[in-house]
């Protein structure tokens, strides 16, 4: 079981790679392409953009020319433009979720086939948790795909963060299986990092969104430099930014559950219940970044664009809590299993 489960994370790694390729295939020669713009441009050089509740052909659609129930808007090519996509574009965004889908489920496998082996919940090391992590963003992703087709430029960059965490923790990450260590043999494991687990995978999505926004927002500035260059082919800011909160707002209560569970754990095992170890406090520190974030965006005066940024630095610290914590500093939290 444990040789089967490797050899699954490489299969996983493998679909998730070549699906960002066709989804790059899709974002540069779909409608949202420099070269299919231009042909559209030369077919129809009439067209403008419509405003939003402007009526096109005698429907009343948003500014993305699609029904305003959407809460993602199409990319500023129009998002009547669909149909003018050409048709290897459109097979590379279908193969691109089929290849997803494929990575998903060797993903799924893997952690399922290393807990077998392991006879445990799979998430004890370090190795084991940016599985798990990475497989309930991969999930998110899916998910938000299947509610919200029209955000499908933006798997070339969450499939690109998976390659990069998965790659990372096969090759420098990676731990035989073995046994929980004394200190982690608890059901509070089940709990506290099990919710620990899926708002760290939420929030991946989530940074992701972020950043694009970001970069979106950038381009509607007129700013050309990369990487906001890469806003013409995004979805509208204000889409991207309500499905930033959205995520934010479904996983702060998680992250906030796990860390209460932790500090209960932490009395049970240690006789108290917060004692600034460097997890705890950082940990910590991402959640006050986070509850920056949605304090900022619900405030009027704060702008979308800082608050934006907020949340990609919320995301930083979580890297940090992850990687340096693990790595770097030792505490009694240094269960990483590392070598």
């Amino acid at each position: 079981m444990a040789a089967l489960s490797d050899h699954l994370l490489v299969v996983a790694i493998l679909a998730y790679a070549i699906a960002m390729l066709t989804y790059a295939a899709e974002y540069a020669f779909g409608n949202r392409g420099v070269v299919a713009r231009i042909a559209v441009r030369e077919r129809a050089p009439e067209r403008e953009l419509v405003g939003a509740g402007v009526p096109v052909g005698g429907a009343t659609l948003d500014a993305s020319g699609t029904d305003p129930s959407d809460s993602v808007d199409e990319p500023g090519a129009g998002g009547d433009l669909r149909a003018a996509d050409p048709p290897a574009a459109i097979w590379a965004g279908r193969v691109a979720t089929a290849l997803t889908l494929v990575g998903w489920l060797a993903h799924l496998s893997c952690v399922v086939t290393r807990g077998f082996a392991a006879h445990r919940v799979p998430w004890g090391n370090m190795y084991e948790f940016v599985l798990a992590v990475t497989l309930v963003g991969a999930s998110a992703w899916l998910v938000l795909l299947v509610r919200r087709p029209r955000i499908r430029p933006l798997g070339l960059f969450v499939t690109l963060a998976l390659v990069i965490l998965l790659g990372i923790d096969g090759v420098k990450l990676y731990t035989p299986v073995a046994p929980l260590v004394p200190a982690l043999n608890s059901y509070w494991l089940k709990i506290h990092v099990t919710a620990a687990v899926t708002a760290s995978g939420i929030l991946m999505v989530g940074f992701v969104a972020a950043a694009l926004t970001i970069v979106r927002t950038g381009y509607e500035r007129g700013k050309t430099r990369f990487p906001y260059s890469l806003g013409d082919r995004l979805p509208a800011a204000e889409g991207l930014e309500r499905l930033t909160f959205r995520l934010h707002a479904f996983a702060f209560p998680i992250w906030t559950f796990a860390i209460i569970c932790g500090a209960i754990w932490a009395e049970a095992a240690w006789g108290r219940y917060w004692g600034w170890d460097p997890k705890e406090t950082w940990a910590f520190i991402a959640w006050v970044i986070y509850a920056g974030y949605l304090h900022a965006r619900a405030t009027p005066s704060v702008k979308r664009t800082i608050a934006t940024w907020i949340a990609v630095l919320g995301w930083g610290a979580m890297m940090v809590n992850l990687f340096v914590v693990n790595l770097v500093v030792s505490g009694l939290h240094s269960y990483a299993g590392v070598g």
